[in-house]
């Protein structure tokens, strides 16, 4: 890549997205679209215009707001990096930032840009879209279901036949979403090869690993597996300063998903994986506590998840334990 001597700063909301581009000159200039396919191509023609077509933009992770924008951007060959908020929160915080509108963090998440030089964001693979898209539908089915069976213990006698009639209804679409996405991993053979290397890990489930190729993918991208620890937030946040110690805990800077599809399975490893148990078992007798424990075999999970996916090799206790 050339030497950018231009940045853009996105700052994106539900109906409109603030633009800030920084010219060489230090100078800015702003402007608002619509965040609507329309507007894509009214900000697409304004980067024509101020010939910023080699330009780095920037912008957050904002779910479904920001999504379909960064989708447009890449296929116009654009270089668009998306960062976590977290870290042009931590960045304005740097700067003693007092102004907060959509025009002032527009131009943050620029200089963020200009000072940090994020890496390039590349749109997932059309398979792993559909299955991200499959797996939040179902981890948002299995929410509403622990809502009805909560409210079903403690309501009155009159409202339980309509909580029994929608978490019929529930249990009907879990099942038919579940099924879709086996099948959409079987019709996919990257997904449908990845998914039976990660099926040899004891611990490991089908409901975990759709979890694990939805939002992993694709695996290239992390160097290292404490890169995939950092990614899914089970990395150690430690907190010292001189002869204090605060209480460690893990960063949640991460998927949030992962880390919940790794907690069940972390629990059943530690029982029957030999690799995990013996891990668990060294960490109990230094003294750490059970829930340390089960977070620390979350870890460990991932380190094996990675090294399997990286060899192409199933899933082996001797050499892991080697």
């Amino acid at each position: 890549m050339t030497q950018i001597l231009l940045y853009v700063g996105i700052d994106l909301a539900k109906r409109k997205f603030d633009v800030a581009l920084l010219n060489a000159d230090g100078k800015y200039r702003s402007k608002v679209f619509p965040n609507t396919p329309q507007g894509f191509d009214l900000f697409y023609d304004w980067l024509i215009e101020h010939g910023a077509l080699e330009a780095h933009l920037c912008m957050e992770t904002t779910g479904a707001y920001g999504r379909d924008l960064a989708r447009f951007l890449a296929y116009h060959k654009l270089w668009v990096s998306v960062v976590n908020p977290a870290q042009i929160h931590a960045f304005g915080k740097t700067e003693l930032i007092r102004a907060k509108t959509d025009k002032a963090d527009a131009r943050l998440i620029t200089r963020y840009c200009k000072t940090h030089n994020p890496a390039q964001w590349i749109p997932p693979a059309d398979g792993v879209e559909t299955l991200q898209a499959l797996v939040q539908r179902l981890h948002d089915l299995l929410a509403l279901q622990n809502m009805e069976n909560n409210r079903l213990e403690n309501s009155e006698l009159p409202a339980v036949p309509s909580i029994r009639k929608i978490l019929t209804v529930i249990d009907q679409e879990i099942e038919t979403i579940r099924r879709q996405i086996q099948d959409h991993i079987d019709d996919h053979p990257n997904l449908h090869s990845k998914e039976e290397l990660l099926l040899s890990i004891p611990g490991i489930g089908e409901a975990t690993i759709a979890t694990l190729l939805a939002f992993l993918s694709p695996f290239e991208r992390f160097a290292s597996p404490k890169q995939m620890v950092a990614y899914a937030g089970l990395n150690p946040r430690i907190r010292q300063s001189g002869q204090w110690n605060g209480k460690a805990s893990i960063a949640k800077t991460g998927n949030s998903q992962l880390r919940k599809a790794l907690y069940m399975p972390a629990v059943c490893a530690k029982r029957f994986n030999p690799v995990i148990r013996v891990f668990c078992e060294r960490l109990l007798a230094r003294g750490k506590c059970p829930m340390q424990v089960i977070v620390a075999a979350m870890r460990k999970l991932l380190h094996i998840a990675y090294g399997v996916l990286k060899s192409g090799r199933p899933f082996s206790s001797e050499i892991a334990l080697a």
